[in-house]
């Protein structure tokens, strides 16, 4: 199988911010996606993948109303809003907090 990288010529502006992988690791969460949301996810990210790299073929320019671009962000968000609708689950290390915290006694 063969696979592919794309990468769109952007310029990092000032509100861009760089994450070290120490904090990724920390803010990462896991979800569980069903069947159905994971197919749909697989699919959008080949449509994804496959606009961007042809957008880098015809060596697209970066404009505001440029309709590649724009197909493109619209499947972005449709892949996000999926991926977001999917429940969180819950860390081992948080499962573990849970479980040892002690129990509140009553008067």
């Amino acid at each position: 199988m063969a696979t592919s990288t794309s990468v769109l010529p952007v310029q990092l502006g000032a509100s861009a911010t760089i994450v070290s992988r120490a904090t990724l690791r920390r803010r990462a969460t896991r979800r569980c996606i069903d069947p159905q949301s994971g197919h749909a996810l697989e699919i959008l990210g080949h449509a994804i993948e496959y606009l961007a790299d042809e957008y880098v073929r015809a060596g697209g320019a970066l404009s505001a109303q440029n309709g590649q671009l724009e197909a493109i962000q619209l499947l972005m968000a449709a892949n996000r809003a999926i991926y977001f609708a999917c429940p969180q689950v819950e860390s081992l290390t948080e499962r573990l907090r849970r479980w040892l915290r002690p129990v509140p006694q009553q008067s």
